[in-house]
């Protein structure tokens, strides 16, 4: 460093002054701050700091000056936490800044620091690409069609973007529900009666209609979407083409096999592309917040879920093979049947750590029903340590997607106005 006079330097952060010896700046824990140490030139020291003073080797920071002594502290004592009354995000922009890191900071404020960004995350996620408002001048060629193509998205994405989304999702959910009360009905056996016929050819037409909306709705929102790849890969849309493709594949099957066709594997693949379109009611996620807070949080919490099957597999391969050796492996003269491979006991494991208890096996044995009580306890135990994890997983789900919805009715409010 060849600026300056003397054996220290001085920062002037906001109108506060620090001073440090030069060879502190060498191994200074701030990385914008020891950068100053291998300038070799003023536009070199002009890059790091905003101003810069020769005669009294002073360097300027145009910076939040409270902020920056809250830094100082972790420098001296190694905790670093929030500024009283000063947004997270702000005090964050601050750490960036000098050269820190999320990391940095003690854990309580790690926690608030992860709450904040992910609801910013999801208010930039609501915010229009060109949410401000536009000049005067002469828009650029293709704007007002990018804008229509913007409303449209909108209209098929967002239920609760404007009136006529709203529209659109109540049009949506009807069909939604018809074309459930269908499936269920057609599987009432005097609906499948022959003198019923013309009741079955309705429901068939019926369903023509709603997956032919349903078949219309997905086109136009792969047509309007901005990226067709990640259109596809959304989980929502897989659902919604498992949902329509068997219906087209059973026509295609019945049309070359027949309707009453001797080929008993045809048959059974009509049957089952039928009750596959079970997956519409899970289109009804698209327009409520709670389907959506309960994917949301399955996505995020699947470490935990992973976690929790991994406690029951363990528990249900303990306890299978010591209430088989119990009941049935010790040669005590009373044999259960039930209990005649681990496979069989598997089975009164996991119903008795769910505390369901269907109660078509239970042990006989005063050691096996020992065991049993045991099984029980543990699985009520078990079961509830990931719970606490996923349950405040769900509340921040929640609260992020109604802090969208609500941006959105704030939206349709401004809409009615004008």
């Amino acid at each position: 460093m060849n600026f300056g006079r003397g054996p220290s330097v001085v920062l002037n952060v906001g109108g506060t002054r620090y001073s440090f010896s030069r060879e502190v700046l060498k191994d200074f824990p701030l990385r914008r701050v020891s950068r100053l140490h291998g300038c070799l030139s003023e536009q070199d020291v002009l890059e790091v700091c905003d101003d810069y003073d020769r005669e009294r080797n002073e360097y300027f920071f145009d910076r939040h000056s409270e902020a920056f002594g809250f830094i100082m502290l972790y420098v001296r004592h190694g905790h670093l936490r929030f500024v009283p009354h000063m947004c997270e995000l702000s005090f964050y922009n601050e750490m960036i800044y000098w050269g820190l890191e999320g990391s940095h900071l003690d854990y309580c404020c790690q926690r608030r620091l992860d709450d904040r960004m992910s609801e910013t995350c999801t208010y930039y996620a609501a915010e229009e690409p060109n949410g401000g408002r536009e000049g005067k001048g002469r828009r650029p060629p293709g704007a007002e069609g990018r804008k229509w193509l913007e409303r449209m998205r909108r209209t098929f994405e967002e239920p609760t973007s404007s009136v006529a989304a709203q529209v659109l999702a109540t049009v949506s959910i009807l069909f939604v529900i018809v074309s459930m009360v269908v499936l269920c009905a057609s599987t009432l056996p005097e609906w499948r009666a022959p003198e019923n016929r013309s009741v079955e050819e309705q429901s068939r037409i019926i369903e023509a209609i709603c997956i032919g909306w349903f078949t219309a709705e997905c086109i136009v929102r792969f047509i309007v979407s901005k990226n067709k790849c990640e259109f596809v890969r959304r989980p929502l849309n897989i659902i919604d083409l498992l949902a329509i493709t068997p219906y087209y594949i059973s026509v295609l099957m019945t049309v070359f096999t027949g309707e009453n066709s001797q080929l008993q594997r045809a048959g059974v693949t009509l049957r089952v592309l039928r009750m596959m379109r079970i997956f519409w009611v899970i289109k009804l996620a698209r327009h409520f917040i709670g389907l959506q807070t309960l994917g949301l949080t399955l996505k995020r919490c699947y470490r935990e879920m992973v976690m929790l099957l991994v406690f029951i597999c363990v528990a249900m391969a303990i306890f299978s093979a010591l209430s088989q050796l119990l009941e049935n492996g010790l040669d005590l003269g009373t044999k259960n049947k039930d209990y005649a491979s681990i496979p069989a006991a598997c089975w009164w494991v996991i119903i008795s750590m769910t505390t369901v208890g269907y109660g078509d096996m239970c042990p006989i044995t005063v050691p096996g029903r020992i065991l049993g009580g045991i099984c029980v306890v543990s699985g009520i135990v078990l079961l509830a340590l990931p719970i606490t994890f996923i349950y405040h997983s769900f509340v921040q789900c929640y609260h992020e997607l109604k802090f969208r919805s609500a941006r959105y009715s704030r939206s349709l409010s401004a809409e009615f106005l004008n």
